[in-house]
């Protein structure tokens, strides 16, 4: 799918009931249409095209030069995944998805990755960025059969260094479907003044005891004007 079609689906799957939105609140997941509606609300009189100049970008393709943020904070039983940036099979927009493979083998049981700005960025040197403009992060996600789980989904979330994120939003325990479907966390409420962890994902072997495969694509902040 090239980048002009997916920008009108990405209005289009905002609405759609067949997709799920998963906000980070203080009221948990949800689920429902007005939850839906509402990612869209600060931007209901832009285009596509004038989305797609204001979305701040993770991940958009491999080494496509709209990324960010590096996914170079592995963490937990690292040697338990298989990261795969430039997976071209079945994607969801552009040429490339993130595909990742987790076989449960280390003590920590658990694993994950933190996208971080600059690389290799644990709170310990100045860096992030200041997206108090962001209103969501939306990012696509499916499982190789369904049912898989990822464990946690986070922004932020860098604290207790010396250049720590200005806030974190989590969400938990999200059920893929073996098809894309798009989710999102609210950020209307958060400080996004400093953010150098930019995305993280936690797996772990209590969820996926017998491992998972897990696809992302089009990690990206939604920006008010």
């Amino acid at each position: 799918m090239n980048k002009k079609t997916y920008l009108s689906l990405l209005t289009a799957a905002f609405i759609s009931a067949g997709f799920i939105c998963a906000c980070a609140s203080s009221s948990g997941t949800g689920k429902n249409k007005s939850e839906r509606s509402a990612v869209l609300s600060k931007q209901d009189d832009l285009t596509p095209q004038e989305r797609a100049k204001m979305a701040f970008y993770v991940y958009s393709d491999f080494k496509s030069p709209l990324n960010h943020y590096y996914p170079s904070g592995w963490m937990g039983d690292s040697r338990d995944l298989i990261f795969n940036q430039q997976y071209g099979k079945d994607v969801y927009a552009g040429k490339h998805c993130i595909r990742v493979q987790y076989t449960p083998r280390g003590s920590n049981k658990w694993a994950g990755i933190y996208w971080q700005q600059p690389a290799n960025n644990w709170g310990d040197k100045p860096g992030g960025y200041d997206l108090s403009k962001a209103t969501h992060i939306t990012f696509w996600m499916k499982g190789e059969k369904g049912g898989e789980v990822i464990s946690e989904v986070k922004v932020g979330g860098l604290k207790e260094c010396a250049f720590p994120d200005s806030t974190e939003a989590v969400i938990k325990k999200i059920a893929l479907t073996d098809e894309w479907k798009l989710y999102w966390i609210d950020l209307g409420k958060k400080n996004m003044s400093y953010i150098a962890g930019g995305f993280a994902f936690v797996v772990n072997k209590e969820d996926n005891p017998e491992g998972c495969i897990f696809y992302i694509d089009e990690i990206r902040y939604e920006m008010s004007k």
